[in-house]
């Protein structure tokens, strides 16, 4: 029998003689940041390197452990006290965190007010327990502000400008959570369907007054000197009888606001999966919900994202065999496959309706890391690099596109006499990339970096003759090339 080889290959065209827009570096933002210990200098080098525009402060208090940083029983730790006299505020750590931030990095701080995520069991929470009273709850959120934006309390005048109000009230006993619990009691299934039903329905009605309360304090206060929104949901899901969908759930949100006469500047939300058309999706059903609502200037924020191709089970199983599966091949959980999913979705965004995105980074090791905890950088770390440098370089966006799969961004200096060049090959399964370049000389010379299982940021060999670029591949893994001219 004769086996015939096809060579599978994708086309793409771009002209840098069209300029698009200006790069957008707020869409390339994440959660790394220095801790308090164990962060020396390399490790701060290492977060600059990957160019984010600002950081993102939920999970901090996680990852800096015996340390009060940035939760909100952590800065007013003793809930019965005047919210009003700064001595009953603890912001010292905080101040801390976020000044080696800004000064370190160079960061900008998008502030979560709230707590951290608590894993903590059905019925066994202590941070994340449904605040007594929202009114107070606001008002410590307002002296907060006050401290890091109007010098109170011995703080700082440092104009934070995002604030965003809780984190995931729509999780599952671990955010927003009532006292004997989220899920639904019964003795049965349908009677646990239905109870659960009236407890999503009750953590929505009481989320949305404490969100209208909140709102409405901070921006009495601070007007326009501040943006306030989120509330930062779990993912963009449907509707369900047990479960209020993401829609509905903005939806009861924005008439609370038109209600009492407020307005979020924002609202945010997250994903984590692995296909970027599920994403863009989401972003332009969010702009129309927003639009459809009356809420036009509200801003789009997807501040948690990041690839994930299994269950969340099956992420934290400790069993090897799982393991391995997870944490090796391409389809690593921060392996090539994670890093061009990263890369095609970043240059999605530019020419998106989304105006921030934060890539979910935790602890700079481990899962949720740019590197593992023996200090060896995962793939997912060279492409955040590889966009970090294009950000910075090239601000002025050129005519992009592609077809098969194939995501191009090109882009150029701001006096035109440098352009690069981002191709992303996203699970294609092609082996060669052809893009058509114009707006430049047919032949001009031009120098190729390939990102893929194998090579990280590796110079490879390629040339543009007569106006057509050949990217070749050694294999039909995902892959991105970093072309400049």
């Amino acid at each position: 029998m004769n086996v015939i080889a096809i060579v599978l290959a994708a086309t793409a065209t771009v002209n840098f003689g069209v300029e698009t827009g200006k790069i957008r570096p707020e869409l390339h933002s994440a959660g790394f940041g220095p801790q308090i210990c164990s962060c020396p200098p390399a490790v701060v080098e290492e977060i600059r390197s990957m160019g984010f525009k600002a950081s993102r402060t939920h999970d901090w208090a996680l990852l800096n452990p015996n340390q009060r940083v940035c939760d909100w029983h952590h800065i007013f730790p003793l809930t019965h006290l005047d919210a009003k006299d700064p001595a009953n505020y603890v912001f010292g750590p905080t101040d801390y965190l976020l000044k080696r931030t800004r000064e370190e990095t160079g960061h900008d701080i998008f502030f979560r007010l709230g707590t951290s995520i608590e894993h903590s069991g059905p019925k066994v929470h202590f941070n994340t327990l449904i605040p007594d009273d929202f009114e107070k709850a606001a008002e410590t959120f307002a002296g907060t502000i006050r401290h890091y934006n109007r010098g109170w309390a011995n703080g700082h005048e440092w104009g934070i400008r995002y604030w965003e109000i809780w984190n995931e009230p729509d999780g599952v006993n671990n955010m927003w959570c009532l006292p004997d619990g989220d899920l639904g009691l019964g003795d049965t299934k349908e009677s646990r369907l239905a109870d659960q039903a009236k407890r999503e329905k009750r953590r929505l009605e009481l989320f949305a007054k404490f969100f209208v309360a909140c709102l409405k304090r901070i921006k009495g206060e601070f007007g326009d000197s501040v943006k306030v929104g989120g509330p930062a949901l779990c993912s963009w899901r449907p509707s369900r009888p047990d479960r209020i969908g993401t829609e509905e759930y903005f939806r009861t949100l924005f008439s609370a606001c038109r209600e009492h006469g407020v307005a979020p500047d924002f609202i945010s939300w997250h994903y984590y999966g692995n296909k970027p058309a599920e994403v863009l999706a989401a972003i332009e059903r969010a702009r129309k919900i927003c639009d459809e609502e009356g809420f036009q200037k509200c801003e789009l924020v997807l501040n948690e994202w990041h690839y994930k191709n299994v269950s969340w089970d099956t992420l934290r199983s400790k069993n090897p065999e799982v393991q391995r599966k997870v944490w090796s091949g391409p389809a690593a959980h921060n392996g090539i496959d994670s890093s061009c999913f990263n890369l095609a979705l970043l240059s999605k965004f530019q020419t998106s309706k989304l105006d921030q995105a934060y890539y979910y980074g935790c602890k700079n090791t481990g899962s949720w890391g740019y590197k593992n905890e023996s200090g060896e950088k995962y793939k997912v770390y060279y492409g955040l690099r590889m966009f970090g440098d294009l950000v910075r370089e090239y601000p002025v966006m050129c005519e992009s596109g592609g077809e098969g799969g194939i995501v191009t961004l090109a882009c150029k200096s701001a006096d035109g006499g440098r352009k690069a060049l981002l191709v992303t090959d996203y699970r294609t399964g092609n082996a060669e990339l052809s893009v058509e370049v114009q707006g430049v000389e047919p032949d001009a010379e031009c120098e190729v970096l390939i990102h893929d299982f194998e090579r990280d940021c590796e110079t490879v060999k390629a040339k543009l003759e007569g106006g057509r670029l050949v990217l070749p591949k050694r294999d039909a893994n995902s892959a991105a090339f970093l072309v400049t001219f």
